[in-house]
């Protein structure tokens, strides 16, 4: 895993740069944690300053391959609940024992799999963990400026879109980006939705501290659909 890297230097690395989201999920052609190692090795090649990723075995693997800060989720879903980006503390304990430098976790209003609210399950984790860096992902400007009073490190704009009450949102959510930049107090990290490197100019330009970019760099099956999808349209008209 190399020298641990100190929060500070963790901040300097990101600051004002691109995390690439190395992720396939059970259903997609690139699942398997070899081909997230290789797909983090060529994301850093290309200039990115941080790796998201999901499962302690991809990360596991990518840490073996990159030397760039890891922020961490793991996804699980748990019947009759909503919430599953790291929902519980054993996903809590999972990522810390592997070594990621930042840990995501849904942050939102609704309740987790053990019928906790977010505030009982940030206090417990925060008290387990006070020198982990923990990134809220969150779905509104009320849940982003709540998250930062919890005391979470990073706000991030994540599931704007994603959840049931924000469903329809257009992303990149820009104003959710811009309002917590201004007014949270915590170093916004935006994500979602920024396709091509004019949106992601544009999210940095709302005064993010960094900004994630999955599908569009990383999920080939999706970004071809995009493609085929232009050709159709222009079939259409």
């Amino acid at each position: 895993m190399g020298v641990k890297m100190t929060q500070q230097e963790i901040m300097d690395q990101i600051h004002g740069k691109l995390i690439v989201s190395c992720q396939a999920l059970k259903e997609e052609p690139l699942y398997s944690s070899y081909i997230m190692s290789r797909m983090a090795y060529a994301a850093m090649e290309g200039g990115a300053a941080g790796i998201r990723a999901n499962t302690v075995e991809d990360i596991t693997a990518i840490k073996k391959t990159v030397t760039l800060p890891v922020i961490g989720i793991i996804k699980e879903v748990y019947p009759g609940c909503e919430i599953y980006i790291t929902p519980t503390m054993k996903e809590v304990d999972a990522l810390a024992s592997c070594g990621c430098e930042i840990i995501a976790a849904d942050a939102t209003m609704r309740l987790r799999p053990d019928g906790k609210t977010l505030d009982e399950f940030f206090n417990e984790v925060r008290k387990k963990y006070p020198a982990q860096l923990f990134m809220a992902d969150c779905s509104t400007i009320e849940e982003g400026m709540h998250a930062a009073q919890l005391g979470f490190d990073f706000i991030g704009t994540t599931l704007s879109g994603y959840t049931s009450y924000t469903k329809g949102s257009r992303l990149p959510d820009y104003s959710m980006m811009k309002t917590l930049a201004e007014e949270c107090g915590r170093p916004v990290i935006a994500e979602g939705g920024i396709w091509c490197p004019e949106d992601l100019g544009r999210a940095l330009d709302t005064g993010a501290f960094a900004a994630v970019v999955g599908t569009a760099v990383t999920r080939p099956r999706e970004i071809t659909r995009r493609f085929v999808q232009a050709i159709a349209m222009r079939e259409a008209k």
